[in-house]
């Protein structure tokens, strides 16, 4: 499927900005990202810009939102089930460098909700030092 294709199937009207949007984070941007990294990708697009697209791609379901403790909201790819509800995966959050990385190949595990509770949204975090913060912290 296109990029214009999954704009227009997640009924988002496509822009050339949507579209220069959402190709720098599908194609460049790598697993969990910010809007100070998507600024920092985008310098020629204004940051009211880069915010509301991103709420329109979260709110379209092409982006879930990723708490990681580190106060600063990030974003990452959905990878969707058919339904179009985002799939849950995990993320890794570094501790050190605070860097966040999905784990796209496990999924969240099954978890027993009581009756009457309505599940919206899922999220699993596993805290701690990612492979390049332990080699610095070994030397």
């Amino acid at each position: 499927m296109t990029d214009e294709e999954t704009l227009n199937k997640a009924g988002i009207r496509v822009t050339a900005v949507r579209l220069l949007i959402w190709r720098k984070i599908r194609h460049e941007l790598d697993g969990v990202f910010s809007l100070y990294d998507l600024e920092n990708a985008l310098p020629t697009v204004d940051r009211s810009t880069l915010f509301r697209t991103l709420t329109l791609f979260s709110d379209s379901h092409l982006l879930h939102s990723v708490d990681d403790g580190s106060g600063s909201q990030k974003y990452c790819v959905c990878h969707h089930d058919d339904t179009r509800h985002c799939s849950g995966h995990i993320h890794l959050s570094c501790r050190i460098c605070h860097n966040t990385y999905c784990l796209t190949g496990i999924s969240i595990p099954q978890v027993p909700i009581p009756e009457g509770f309505q599940v919206e949204e899922t999220e699993y975090i596993v805290k701690g030092v990612c492979s390049h913060c332990q080699a610095r912290m070994e030397k």
